[in-house]
C-alpha cells in the first residue's frame, strides 16, 4: 500500500530549505517527502501553507520566514512578487551565479551520471538589470481600462507594468507610452474568452549597440485602427523608433505572433551588433535577448572551437547564423543547418551585410542533411550545436558521432537536456571535458550552458 504523503492541503508547516528547484523554488523535505516553496531560499527555516499534493512532492505558499538567509536581499522591483518574469530578485546576485553552477552540477551527477567533468563557476553579467533587449508584452482590458503588462505567475492574470527591472530602458519607455496612446484613441483589447476586441500584444525590440527601435503591435484584426493616429503619436514619443510593425494573429493560441506583417512607419528590421558583426532584426528573428552576454556566450563557445583557419566547421540548429558568423571569421569554411527555412534566409543576409563568404547556409533536417554532406566528402572538424530547450534527439547525436569530429561545443539553454545529451554522446565515443555556465538571464532561474566534448582516444 502506497504511504500517505505526511502533509494536507490548507496545512500550514514548517520547512528547513536545502536547495533550490530547476524554476528557483527553495526546496524542503517533512518526513523525507519534498515540498517546493517559491520565494524560499536554501539555509531558511520557513513557515508554508500547502497548496498541492501529489504522491511525491508538494507545493507551497510561503507564510513566513522564521530563519533567513545571509544571502536573501530585497527585491527592488514593486510588482516582483505577482509578476512570474523573475524568480530570483531576493537572492544576492553573486549567489545567484553560485546556485546555477550548483544546478548544472546537479543535472551532469544526476542525470548525465558523468564524472571528471569540469564545471567553470558561472561567467557573471557586467550589468544584471536592464538587459533584454526583446519584451513581449499582452494586452487585456479590466472593467474600465485597456491593461499592458506581464501575466501573473500561472495565469493569464495581467499585471500592470511600465517599468521592469531587466527589460532595457527603451523598452520601458514603449511599455509607458503606448498603453496610453492606445486608451488616448478607445481602441479595445482582444478577449480570449468572447474572441472580440483588436489589440493582443505589443513587442518592442531594441538595438543595444545601435540605438534603434522597433514596435511590433500585434491585432486579432486584419487592421490596425486609427493606424495612423498611433504611427504619429509613437513617433513624436519615442524617438528612438525606426520601425513600425502591424502584425495580425487571428488564432486562438498563446502564441504571440501570426505570420502576416505589415510595416506601417520605417524599416521591415532594425540591426544590432555582437562584436564587430551586425545583425539584422526582423519581428520573428531569433536574436539572444541579452546582447551584451551573448558576445560573452559566442566567445566562448569559439574558445572551445580552438579554431586555428583550417578547420571546417557544422553548426547545426544555426538559426539566423549568429553563432555561424563568429565561427567563419576563424575556420575555413562553416556549413550552417537550420530546419526554419526563413532563418536561412536571415542567415544569408547577415553573412552578406558582413561580408563573410566562407559561411553556407543550408535549409533543412541536421539528420538529412550532414550525412548528405558526408557522402560529397564533407568532414567536418568541429561540430557546434545550439538546440531548443528540448536537446538533440537520439538520431542527431547518432548522425555527429558518425560523423567523427574531433570536438563537438554544445551550447544549452537546459542543463536538463544538455546532461542528458552528453551520457549519451559519452556512449557514442565523446567525453565531456569542460562546461561553461553563462549568465545570460539574471534575476531568473535560468542559465544557459558551452559544453566542450571531445572525441575519445581509438573511437
Amino acid at each position: 500500500m502506497a504511504k500517505k504523503p505526511p502533509v494536507q492541503r490548507g496545512e500550514v508547516v514548517s520547512i528547513d530549505i536545502h536547495g533550490l528547484g530547476h524554476s528557483g523554488e527553495g526546496v524542503g523535505r517533512v518526513e523525507n517527502y519534498t515540498i517546493f516553496v517559491p520565494g524560499a531560499l536554501p539555509g531558511e527555516t520557513v513557515s508554508a501553507k500547502i497548496q498541492e499534493v501529489k504522491k511525491n512532492y508538494s507545493k507551497a505558499k510561503l507564510v513566513r520566514i522564521i530563519a533567513a538567509s545571509p544571502d536573501r536581499v530585497g527585491a527592488p522591483c514593486a510588482n516582483y512578487e505577482a509578476c512570474g518574469g523573475c524568480q530570483l530578485q531576493h537572492l544576492r546576485y553573486e549567489s545567484q551565479l553560485d546556485k546555477k553552477r550548483e544546478t548544472v552540477v546537479a543535472a551532469v551527477e544526476r542525470i548525465g551520471k558523468l564524472d571528471h567533468v569540469i564545471i567553470q563557476p558561472t561567467l557573471a553579467a557586467e550589468n544584471p538589470w536592464h538587459y533584454r533587449n526583446k519584451m513581449q508584452l499582452p494586452i487585456g482590458q479590466t472593467e474600465h481600462n485597456l491593461v499592458v503588462g506581464c501575466y501573473a505567475m500561472g495565469s493569464h492574470e495581467i499585471v500592470p507594468i511600465d517599468n521592469c527591472l531587466i527589460q532595457h530602458e527603451l523598452n520601458n519607455r514603449i511599455a509607458a507610452v503606448l498603453p496610453t496612446i492606445m486608451r488616448g484613441l478607445d481602441l479595445s483589447a482582444y478577449d480570449e474568452v468572447s474572441h472580440q476586441g483588436v489589440l493582443r500584444y505589443i513587442m518592442g525590440r531594441v538595438g543595444v549597440a545601435t540605438g534603434k527601435v522597433m514596435i511590433v503591435i500585434v491585432t486579432a484584426t486584419d487592421k490596425l485602427p486609427k493606424q495612423q493616429q498611433i504611427v504619429e503619436r509613437i513617433i513624436e514619443k519615442i524617438p528612438a523608433v525606426t520601425s513600425i510593425i502591424h502584425n495580425v494573429n487571428q488564432a486562438q493560441t498563446n502564441v504571440m505572433l501570426g505570420r502576416k506583417n505589415q510595416v506601417i512607419w520605417g524599416s521591415d528590421h532594425i540591426t544590432d551588433r555582437l562584436g564587430d558583426l551586425a545583425f539584422q532584426i526582423s519581428p520573428h528573428s531569433f536574436f539572444q535577448v541579452n546582447t551584451l552576454q551573448a558576445q560573452v556566450l559566442y566567445g566562448q563557445a569559439l574558445k572551445y572551437a580552438s579554431l586555428t583557419g583550417n578547420e571546417t566547421v557544422i553548426d547545426a540548429y544555426c538559426g539566423t547564423g549568429t553563432i555561424s558568423l563568429f565561427l567563419a571569421r576563424q575556420a575555413k569554411k562553416v556549413y550552417g543547418i537550420e530546419i526554419v527555412e526563413q532563418a536561412i534566409s536571415d542567415a544569408m543576409d547577415n553573412a552578406e551585410a558582413n561580408h563573410i563568404t566562407n559561411a553556407e547556409f543550408i535549409a533543412g533536417d541536421a539528420t538529412k542533411v550532414m550525412p548528405k554532406l558526408y557522402r560529397k566528402g564533407i568532414k567536418p572538424d568541429v561540430i557546434v550545436v545550439d538546440p531548443p530547450r528540448a536537446g538533440c534527439s537520439v538520431a542527431v547525436l547518432e548522425t555527429f558521432a558518425a560523423m567523427r569530429p574531433e570536438r563537438i561545443v554544445y551550447v544549452s539553454c537546459s542543463a536538463a537536456s544538455l546532461a542528458r545529451d552528453l551520457a549519451l554522446l559519452d556512449e557514442l565515443g565523446y567525453k565531456t571535458k569542460e562546461i561553461q555556465p553563462v549568465d545570460m538571464f539574471p534575476q531568473t532561474f535560468h542559465v544557459e550552458c558551452v559544453a566542450l566534448i571531445a572525441r575519445k582516444i581509438g573511437s
